[in-house]
């Protein structure tokens, strides 16, 4: 987990820094399996679902392109099937940046639409004051949706849908209900504060609603596996207590910009000391949080 975590941080740094400076040859690609014919795959970058049956693999995303060849591996390990379809939650690097090279193998990308408009244009990250640049039209998505798409696949359906405006402005979840499985991409990190991305439409507000849509599928039980977009695989117990602390962290930063704090005095206050510690890691600390937690209630 906790290389998984570096190199998401590298990777928000620009994809040009984290090929420059990090060594992919050491790293592993860890196979989980979570349900008959579907596992979930850590290795660099964010978590990924692997669909396995007669139809063809189905893959939710594929972090970095110097994994692809690790992650094809990981893959051959279990089926001797191609890639079908390649799905992204997201449009960041670390979730797609292999897209080239698994399209190459002849799947069909499949993202929400703001994924394909944001990877086809340079996209200015203001947290950093950073510029990272179009993705080649090779690695584009070239099916699109805008509410939901359902697969009929490997003998069981995936059902996926768009939420609105949480970690970014395209974030999709993919459910396969039959499996008692979803995974959530970004709009969950486990145990860790969340990368609230700003400059990309990204809200609290959207994290919150987004979270309890997921812990209000009909599917949902004690049982339920879900796999986050960084951390280890979880229950929705988990999920329950990141949702609790998402609402707390917005009501009360919210309460401090309706009193018309500025940032710098929420920050100061400091309202969500005591989830620091558990919560904060190298990237997200308690203070990064809380800035964009009320840069996202002050819009």
């Amino acid at each position: 987990m906790k290389l998984n975590i570096l190199i998401y941080v590298v990777s928000l740094m620009g994809l040009s820094v984290a090929y420059g400076q990090q060594d992919f040859s050491q790293v592993q690609i860890e196979r989980t399996q979570v349900a008959e014919g579907l596992y979930m795959l850590v290795g660099a970058g964010g978590n990924l679902s692997l669909s396995v049956g007669s139809d063809g693999a189905f893959l939710v995303d594929d972090q970095y392109a110097p994994m692809s060849d690790k992650i094809l591996a990981a893959i051959a390990e279990v089926t001797d099937q191609d890639i079908s379809f390649l799905v992204n939650t997201h449009f960041h690097g670390d979730h797609t940046g292999g897209n080239e090279n698994i399209g190459e193998t002849g799947a069909l990308i499949v993202a929400h639409e703001n994924v394909r408009q944001r990877m086809s244009a340079d996209q200015f990250r203001a947290a950093f004051n950073q510029t990272v640049p179009a993705s080649p039209v090779s690695a584009l998505p070239v099916v699109t949706f805008s509410d939901e798409i359902n697969f009929y696949w490997n003998d069981t359906e995936v059902r996926i849908f768009h939420v609105d405006n949480a970690h970014t402005d395209g974030d999709a979840i993919v459910t396969y209900p039959e499996k008692n499985v979803v995974h959530m991409g970004d709009v969950f990190f486990n145990g860790l504060y969340p990368f609230i991305d700003v400059s990309s439409e990204g809200t609290l507000d959207g994290y919150i609603r987004a979270v309890s849509q997921v812990l209000s599928l009909p599917f949902i039980n004690s049982d339920t596996k879900i796999i986050p977009g960084h951390g280890p695989l979880a229950s929705p117990s988990d999920l329950e207590n990141y949702l609790n602390v998402l609402m707390t962290a917005r009501d009360r930063i919210g309460a401090l910009v309706n009193q018309g704090l500025s940032e710098d005095q929420v920050v100061a206050q400091d309202p969500i000391s005591e989830y620091h510690d558990a919560w904060g890691w190298m990237f997200i600390s308690g203070e990064m949080f809380t800035r964009l937690a009320y840069q996202s209630l002050s819009d």
